[in-house]
């Protein structure tokens, strides 16, 4: 038997429930865990309906490590699959290593208090993790996750060399919202406001935020405003792969969403400075957050597609070689299969898919790892597989300059 305990029963946990129930040899006892218990006894309910299989549900604060021991230690799994707030990673990662517990997630740790991403904080934890004889898996969603898996694959299969990386991230969808997240909107607003980086020559080099931006062709999409972030894969690519001379992060966002996020931002309300109000502390962000719609509620009505992948170019025998691998997923097909948009399914199955292969023992290594240090094959095997078919071309023009 494997038991997986899943903390988090937002769009990301709901897809990751639905896919795990849907692949019962594997995950064979499953518990969905949220500090609203409601919210994972629907999504039980409608795994039930769709899959005829049980999960069991949890209530628990993922911000307390006694509370996350005391459940680890009732259902007694062998994976924690962490897709809470990326605020909860420490403490999630700290009930772990008290009993003895593998763990996976696809975000790194923030702080809740600072604006700022980086994997320092959980790449501390590499020796207790590998004292204690347990796994934990880094950013196991899609980007970063699968991005990182694909120019794993890239470096394995087509390079030599690895000497340019653009990772190119669209959604082409439409779910009809004047402006809502795709995923948590707290986390999505802080990561795009804060300014942009990449790496060059050896060195970050920081940019206002989306100042950097142009048109990218997104295959069965079309060209697409695309605009430079700093992400985090970026920070464990160049570590592990230390040919490359320039990486770079690029995402899309329509006209309306920048105009709206300008005025929001204008206005203070995409602040995480305390205010008070009525007398009461709050967090503009996080009020923001409490009336924007809910990533789980976009399905329904979503249409278009999502692109996302990794164009590279370096040297092979000698030769100079361009390389794209990505995957397009349509946002009404994933609400079809389990009551999700495509932007929750694209985290949601990477994370499951990994975490199949630590419980399969063909991703099993003691420590702290990001996705790209593990064969790259049986996870791009799996993708095909479970929903998230890649494809590829060798040679083509790649947007490499401003």
């Amino acid at each position: 038997m494997a038991k997986v305990l899943i903390i988090g029963a937002g769009g990301v946990g709901s897809v990751v429930a639905h896919k795990c129930a849907m692949n019962a040899d594997v995950f064979t006892d499953i518990m969905l865990a949220s500090r609203t218990k409601a919210k994972c006894d629907r999504i039980a309910a409608e795994i039930q309906e769709m899959h005829g299989v049980t999960i069991q549900t949890a209530q628990v604060d993922a911000d307390v490590v006694p509370e996350l021991v005391a459940l680890i230690k009732q259902f007694q799994p062998v994976l924690v699959i962490n897709v809470a707030l990326p605020y909860q990673d420490l403490p999630i990662m700290d009930a772990c290593l008290e009993t003895g517990v593998n763990y996976l997630d696809t975000a790194n740790y923030e702080p809740k208090d600072v604006a700022k991403f980086e994997y320092s904080w959980q790449w501390a934890y590499k020796e207790r993790f590998e004292q204690a004889g347990i796994m934990a898996l880094l950013g196991c969603g899609f980007d970063p996750g699968a991005t990182q898996v694909f120019t794993a694959y890239a470096a394995k299969h087509h390079f030599d060399e690895m000497h340019y990386l653009d990772i190119v991230d669209c959604n082409a969808g439409n779910h009809g919202k004047a402006f809502a997240t795709n995923f948590n909107p707290e986390i999505n607003i802080r990561e795009i406001t804060q300014p942009g980086r990449y790496w060059e020559n050896g060195e970050w080099v920081e940019i206002p935020a989306m100042s950097i931006h142009k048109p990218i062709e997104y295959p069965e999409i079309g060209p697409r405003e695309s605009y430079v972030l700093y992400h985090e894969e970026l920070e464990s690519l160049v570590k592990n792969f230390p040919t490359l001379k320039r990486a770079r992060f690029w995402m899309t966002f329509g006209q309306a969403y920048l105009t709206h996020l300008d005025v929001l931002q204008n206005v203070g309300m995409t602040s995480i400075r305390p205010i008070k109000f009525q007398g009461v502390d709050i967090v503009p962000l996080e009020f923001l957050k409490a009336v924007l719609p809910a990533p789980d509620s976009l399905g329904e009505n979503y249409t278009g597609q999502t692109s996302i992948g990794c164009q590279i170019k370096g040297i092979k025998d000698g030769q100079e070689k361009t390389y794209f691998i990505w995957n397009n997923c349509d946002h009404a097909e994933t609400y079809k299969e389990v009551r999700g948009q495509a932007v929750s399914y694209t985290t949601g199955v990477p994370a499951m898919i990994g975490a199949m292969l630590m419980l399969k023992g063909v991703w099993n290594k003691p420590g702290v790892w990001n996705c790209e240090e593990m064969d790259p094959d049986p996870f791009i095997e799996q993708m095909n597989s479970q929903g998230l078919p890649v494809q590829d071309r060798v040679n083509i023009t790649l947007p490499h300059d401003y």
